[in-house]
């Protein structure tokens, strides 16, 4: 192995994205490079600006920006980002420093020792810290979680997890026939790949910094109803 790819959708983040990126840049990847794919999904602030003046800043980073004139929602920027990818392995980071770089070796760890195809960083396992936030969003991750598992007969303990990890040839591979475009993108992949013969999937556990609402955090309870909906119809349909 010798690239991971890092894809980073992003949404009206003119706050956090200078520093995601100067994180993903300085992240500890072992002896794999760099590419690191931005989807810029029709921001309507200094998001844009930003990435530029990060370019300008780095001129060495291997940064792609992809951009979509209007808001497509993050499952299409995944899907976007997937197929522009040309990595080993493929890390799935949000812009809103809610998941941590830091935590960079521990998922790529269960690729490189055990030949794993996927890797969830699980917010609910180890040691790592965990900000404390709201109980009613814990219950509605217990219960899809659960509801997932019902479906998959996977064991998982976060499948709404922002913090996923691919082979690079697998993800590629599923990612033309990804469907959902917001949220649903989470319950719609772990449907997939449990289908998988033989898959490899590894959980491990990883840091959360979870945000509030009035500090831009963008799930809705509409955002659950779906998920919910999307267990249902990639597993039974």
């Amino acid at each position: 192995m010798r690239r991971v790819s890092i894809i980073i959708p992003v949404f009206n983040e003119e706050s956090f994205i200078t520093t995601v990126l100067e994180k993903v840049v300085k992240a500890k990847t072992g002896k794999l490079s760099k590419e690191i794919i931005v989807i810029n999904d029709g921001s309507t602030d200094n998001t844009a600006k930003k990435i530029k003046f990060f370019i300008k800043k780095y001129p060495r980073a291997a940064l792609t920006v992809i951009t979509h004139t209007q808001n497509q929602g993050k499952g299409a920027s995944l899907k976007k980002g997937f197929l522009h990818s040309s990595g080993d392995i493929v890390i799935v980071q949000d812009a809103d420093l809610e998941y941590s770089t830091d935590d960079y070796p521990t998922i790529l760890e269960p690729f490189l020792r055990y030949g794993a195809n996927v890797v969830y960083g699980s917010r609910f396992i180890g040691n790592r810290p965990h900000r404390i936030l709201y109980f009613g969003h814990y219950l509605a991750n217990q219960f899809l979680t659960f509801l997932s598992n019902l479906y998959t007969n996977l064991n998982l303990t976060d499948m709404e997890t922002g913090s996923k990890a691919f082979d690079g040839k697998l993800i590629r591979t599923l990612a033309g026939s990804l469907e959902s475009t917001r949220f649903g993108f989470e319950p719609e992949i772990t449907a997939r790949i449990s289908r998988i013969p033989n898959l490899k999937l590894f959980e491990v556990g990883i840091s959360y910094s979870g945000r509030t609402y009035h500090e831009g955090k963008k799930v809705s309870f509409l955002d659950g109803i779906y998920a919910v909906y999307a267990i249902l119809r990639y597993n039974l349909l």
